[in-house]
């Protein structure tokens, strides 16, 4: 999920798409708060909000998994690997003190903790491939879609049909080998498992700056960029993406109860969409669990993941357009279009099997010291591995 930082000549038309897309987020973004909180709440009006910062920092600080981990393999640069680290050590520190007291506020908060099984090896390893096909992780496709990046929305719908198709055989994969459920915090109490997962954070940070050195003789602390760095603007330091995005996760804990999340919501708006279209997906397994039944009678303000998507793919068009980066286009080479369509059916399905993505399963599993997280991370990352093996092909930079 790279980003381009370098500066775009741009020519004097593509201005007025570009103010156009300010002016159409901003309008968007208001509307839409209004609607929440005289409909909804005060709560989920914040949320939106939330989703509309995590757009603009994730643009900014072109701060991915997908770009990060494809460059540990073809250059050798950890940068993103370690930022990574970086935000799940904050996040550990805060998440699990908060997740020990159970409920802060009147609000129940809970971890994000899944099974060890069979569903998220298989289904993470997809999510790897997806993710260097795609072009993008679940954050990445919703940030880079906003952004103006038309192939990332061929991705995002492509998704959204691996998404459904996933729960389709949701009731399958729950009956794979599995392993009941663990975190580090439950074994080890909420200081060992802390400290655990700093000495995890502190080894792979290390043995990522080894490698780099090692590779190339140096070690580069950020991606290189020939802008300098500006806070309206952009581009911002991979660190500071970092900080802002554990901040992100921490406040939707502190809001909705439990940890960040992207792809539930993708399911949800693809079987809204089918259920349109006269399908019956009340009667599949996935639906028929406790809050998904209500939620897909419900609207889709009222569930938490899809205000804070609608508020990432709103924040990045704002951030995008301040950068005077809005300018879409509409080209797009047919094998590049066909990975965009493949690894998007594999981020759906592989994102629903395994429990979450990037963000549900990686950043809220690990931060919530639960082991299927670096389960995911393993599976993943030499998915991710094959899938950059594999972009040549489709022509794809």
């Amino acid at each position: 999920m790279s980003q381009n930082t370098e500066s775009l000549k741009l020519p004097e038309e593509a201005a007025i798409p570009r103010q156009n897309g300010l002016y159409m987020a901003c309008g968007a973004s208001a509307l839409l708060l209004l609607v929440l909180l005289l409909t909804i709440g005060w709560r989920q009006a914040v949320l939106f909000l939330v989703g509309l910062a995590a757009g603009v920092i994730l643009y900014h600080a072109a701060f991915g998994f997908t770009a990060a981990w494809r460059e540990i393999v073809t250059t050798g640069h950890g940068a993103g690997l370690r930022a990574q680290m970086v935000m799940l050590g904050i996040t550990v520190l805060v998440f699990t003190p908060l997740i020990a007291m159970g409920e802060i506020g009147g609000i129940g908060l809970r971890g994000s903790v899944a099974p060890l099984s069979i569903g998220v090896i298989i289904g993470a390893f997809m999510f790897g491939i997806g993710m260097q096909l795609g072009g993008g992780c679940a954050s990445g496709t919703l940030f880079t879609a906003g952004g103006g990046n038309m192939r990332m929305v061929v991705t995002l719908l492509a998704f959204i049909a691996g998404s459904v198709l996933g729960s389709y055989h949701w009731a399958l994969w729950q009956e794979a080998p599995a392993m009941q459920p663990l975190a580090l915090s439950q074994s080890f109490g909420a200081v060992g498992g802390i400290v655990i997962s700093l000495l995890i954070f502190i080894g792979i940070w290390l043995a990522a700056k080894a490698y780099e050195k090692h590779r190339l003789g140096s070690v580069a602390n950020d991606r290189d960029v020939e802008l300098p760095y500006r806070f309206l603007r952009g581009p911002w330091p991979l660190l500071a993406g970092a900080l802002a995005l554990a901040g992100v996760n921490i406040a939707t804990l502190l809001l909705a109860g439990r940890p960040w999340g992207v792809t539930s919501a993708f399911a949800l708006w693809g079987a809204k969409f089918i259920q349109g279209l006269g399908v019956d997906v009340s009667q599949w397994a996935y639906w028929a669990r406790p809050g998904s039944a209500e939620a897909l009678e419900a609207s889709i303000f009222s569930d938490v993941t899809s205000v804070m998507n609608i508020g990432i793919i709103l924040g990045a068009l704002v951030a995008a357009s301040l950068a005077h980066k809005y300018a879409p286009s509409f080209r797009i080479p047919w094998r590049s279009l066909l990975a965009a369509v493949v690894g998007g059916l594999m981020l759906g399905y592989g994102a629903r099997i395994a429990y979450g993505c990037n963000i549900g399963a990686y950043f809220g599993g690990i931060s919530s010291t639960s082991l299927h997280g670096w389960l995911w991370f393993v599976a993943a990352f030499v998915g991710s591995s094959l899938g950059t093996r594999l972009r040549p092909w489709f022509r794809l930079q």
